[in-house]
């Protein structure tokens, strides 16, 4: 007797066909979800479909938008070079209008509804790549966590104050990670990112001895003292 599928399965598997990862028509991608959903399907093992959603996701959000007078991968990378290096110039968050122009006034209400890239997005699909990197012992999905880490944090990372001394980290920035769109930090940005990054450097160590990935100690240290800024200063952002 066949066994029966379990709610967990059922609902993946609408995910699945609801957001086209498994039936045919143009891929609905939004980069929260999309995490989330990678680690469900590892839980479920379903590595084949957490493979197949990364590849998805990273052929549609990290890429131009169909609406961009641009094309091709956001990090500007040539086709082949890009799809061997998928995240380097970020993923976008699949937002439904496209993003705000770099001196376009900004609307609060519309803000949410337009397209860019946000930390927490992004460290939440480093997780998704770096839990399926330990569940397929695939040391190249860790390549392009690392890669996205390196990315992100370069292109949201900023000093600020008299002297540059205060560290800061941008809310929102734009497709190509070139400026700001919300200049404000999220107050859990900063944490998230050092946790996130300091399990990917134990995958690194544990799960892929003697492999070379980027070093992100210095990445680290700066997160780390931006948790003791705002420690220090709860109600300064």
């Amino acid at each position: 007797m066949a066994q029966q599928p379990t709610h967990s399965q059922v609902l993946m598997d609408e995910f699945s066909k609801r957001t086209h990862l498994s039936t045919p028509g143009a891929p609905k991608r939004y980069l929260w979800t999309d995490a989330f959903a990678v680690c469900n399907f590892l839980a479920l093992h379903k590595n084949d479909a957490a493979l197949a959603l990364i590849r998805q996701v990273h052929h549609v959000l990290g890429k131009h938008r169909s609406d961009d007078s641009r094309s091709g991968w956001i990090s500007g990378k040539s086709e082949e070079e890009g799809a061997a290096h998928p995240t380097v110039g970020g993923l976008r968050i699949g937002k439904p209008l496209r993003e705000r122009a770099q001196f376009e006034r900004s609307d609060p209400e519309l803000e949410w509804e337009q397209d860019g890239q946000y930390l927490h997005y992004l460290t939440r699909w480093i997780h998704a790549l770096d839990q399926t990197a330990r569940a397929t012992h695939d040391p190249v999905l860790l390549q392009w966590a690392f890669e996205l880490a390196d990315a992100a944090f370069s292109s949201f990372f900023h000093t600020h104050g008299q002297s540059d001394n205060e560290k800061a980290l941008y809310w929102k920035m734009s497709i190509d990670l070139n400026y700001p769109l919300v200049l404000s930090m999220g107050h859990h940005d900063a944490m998230d990112a050092l946790i996130t990054f300091k399990h990917l450097q134990a995958t690194a160590a544990v799960r892929f001895p003697g492999q070379q990935f980027i070093d992100l100690s210095s990445q680290i240290s700066k997160l780390a003292a931006i948790c003791d800024q705002m420690q220090a200063h709860p109600h300064h952002n």
